[in-house]
């Protein structure tokens, strides 16, 4: 998996999560993980449901993130992301990665 994930939307301001930390928010939205994937609109609300369920049982810090990195909760590392899937939920266009 590419080092950075890249992700789009109409709705949103693109934005990049490391690729370990994007897998696993990935796969927290019961996607599989692939890069490049997407959401269609009528996805989005579900895998939005599984990601914050995912979320809130989620260790404190993110998978990947080395000792001498600070301890970033999951939930934080993801923020950028659940408000984008929000904001596309909202505007009803489809959520892109890669």
């Amino acid at each position: 998996m590419s080092k950075f994930v890249t992700f789009h939307s109409r709705a949103a301001g693109d934005f990049m999560l490391f690729g370990e930390v994007a897998r696993n928010l990935l796969q927290g939205m019961g996607h599989s993980g692939t890069v490049p994937g997407a959401l269609l609109p009528e996805d989005i609300e579900p895998a939005l449901q599984r990601l914050r369920a995912s979320l809130a049982s989620a260790p404190a810090v993110a998978a990947g993130q080395s000792d001498d990195e600070p301890e970033v909760p999951l939930s934080r590392r993801a923020y950028p992301l659940v408000k984008m899937l929000e904001a596309s939920l909202a505007a009803q266009c489809e959520v892109m990665w890669e």
